[in-house]
């Protein structure tokens, strides 16, 4: 059985000679997140030595890295984050509903990704906020909240939008909640020309302000007649706007929200090899159903961290964002009216266990509490076991 393969290891073992090789392509936000992962939960971030109160169990824990496109810091992540949304919740069904750039666009967006990302998120979330609006569908002033992801399964540049919207909205007068229907929110063909409209809009109003930029391939597309020429054929076509089945209760909302708010490109636990021939994943091919949807893919190790790469961040980047209901300067208030309007109490502030700011895995042994015994900083490694008659090391990588 292959040892479990993780990002830090591919990077550790190929990223040195990659950085050598492509040091002109890659961004410092580029190379810090490549550093990152190379480091954490190692010596070189320092850690603490933790004992288990009751069996004396004792193991070496190393700090994380805690950058956001790190495979393994996002648990932590997304549980504070998503103990922070619960509260948000209203008793209304939620509908999962999808905002994806074409082709020919994506690729403006890989040239200009802070631009062209907060474009997707404003004509996405304006599109849905003004249908939402519009008397002839639903009327109501509505909450969302967008994750970007800007990947396919293959880890090809593929920028979208989920959002996650409740099924209904504050009336504009504010004296009644307004439901959607059971099982539809808003028609996708119209929100699709909506998009399409606001989108290319802005997009030319960005390049006529010279603020775009092109290189390789594209850069024939700063002259604004091949510019123009480029997005012909992207008016007529229709943009992708899907809406799933509403999700059966809060529960699966934030059961969803786990698995998609602070993902990254590839987890680690779609890796399968990795060795002299490149690295092996799985991922969904989406033009296949049911089983043989899942394939497996091997790349060259250079071409796995490019694409990998691919999807950093511009540094500073909001990747969540909230509209409408939940934007943050007016998001208490509207809740506390909606909860208001739908005849329900406010959620208690004592409600759920909070997670300790110390929070630290129980003991692996007995299930004990765990308490810090040494804390030692970077690139230095514990003193050693702190109890000669202590049994039972363990290492946490």
């Amino acid at each position: 059985m292959h040892a479990a393969v993780e990002i830090a290891d591919i990077f550790r073992a190929a990223g040195p000679a990659y950085r050598a090789t492509h040091s002109r392509r890659l961004s410092l936000t580029q190379l810090k997140v490549m550093s990152a992962i190379e480091h954490c939960r190692t010596a070189a971030l320092g850690g603490h030595v933790e004992a288990c109160e009751d069996c004396g169990q004792w193991r070496v824990a190393y700090n994380s890295c805690r950058n956001r496109h790190c495979p393994k810091c996002q648990g932590a992540a997304a549980r504070t984050w998503l103990a922070e949304r619960e509260a948000d919740l209203l008793p209304v069904g939620y509908f999962h509903v999808v905002f994806t750039l074409p082709a020919e666009v994506a690729g403006i967006a890989f040239h200009n990704k802070a631009l062209v990302y907060d474009l997707l998120f404003k004509a996405a979330s304006e599109t849905m906020l003004t249908i939402a609006a519009d008397p002839q569908h639903l009327g109501a002033r509505i909450g969302i909240t967008a994750v970007l992801h800007t990947w396919g399964s293959a880890m090809t540049h593929h920028p979208h939008v989920h959002m996650i919207v409740p099924g209904g909205g504050i009336a504009p007068d504010g004296k009644r909640w307004i439901s959607s229907r059971r099982a539809f929110l808003l028609p996708v063909r119209v929100l699709g020309k909506l998009f399409r409209r606001l989108f290319l809009t802005r997009l030319i109003a960005l390049h006529d302000a010279g603020r775009l930029a092109f290189f390789g391939s594209m850069a024939h597309l700063a002259d604004r007649r091949a510019f123009l020429h480029h997005l012909k054929p992207v008016r007529s076509k229709r943009w992708v706007v899907y809406a799933k089945a509403p999700f059966a209760g809060p529960e699966a909302v934030l059961a969803y929200l786990s698995r998609y708010t602070h993902r990254v490109a590839i987890s680690n636990r779609r890796l399968v090899r990795f060795d002299e021939s490149g690295v092996t994943f799985r991922y969904k091919d989406y033009r296949r159903d049911g089983a043989n949807r899942q394939q497996v893919m091997t790349l060259a190790t250079d071409e796995f961290i490019r694409r990998f790469l691919l999807h950093v961040l511009p540094r500073g980047f909001h990747r969540i964002r909230h509209y409408g209901l939940l934007a943050g300067s007016a998001r208490k208030a509207s809740l506390a009216l909606a909860r208001e309007l739908l005849n329900v109490a406010a959620p208690s502030a004592d409600d759920g266990p909070e997670e300790p700011d110390d929070f630290r895995p129980p003991c692996s042994c007995c299930g004990g509490r765990m308490i810090v015994l040494e804390v030692f900083g970077r690139r230095r490694q514990p003193r050693g076991p702190p109890d000669a008659t202590t049994t039972n090391r363990e290492t946490v990588p």
